[in-house]
């Protein structure tokens, strides 16, 4: 492997701190996207079960 290559990945010796920081940045941003969805699809189920157990039975 190239001398540049490694050198990039060790971050002149912060690359755990570094590399550790990117994952966390990046399961936060994927939390940021796939919670809001799950609430939603969560509060819909919920709506709609609330608005069946209120809806008029039939004769």
């Amino acid at each position: 492997m190239p001398e540049i290559v490694v050198d990039f990945f060790r971050m002149g010796g912060y690359a755990l701190y570094v590399w550790w920081s990117y994952a966390i940045v990046f399961v936060v941003l994927a939390l940021n996207l796939v919670a809001p969805a799950l609430r939603h699809r969560r509060v819909r189920r919920t709506l709609a079960r609330e608005h069946a157990s209120r809806a008029p039975s039939p004769p």
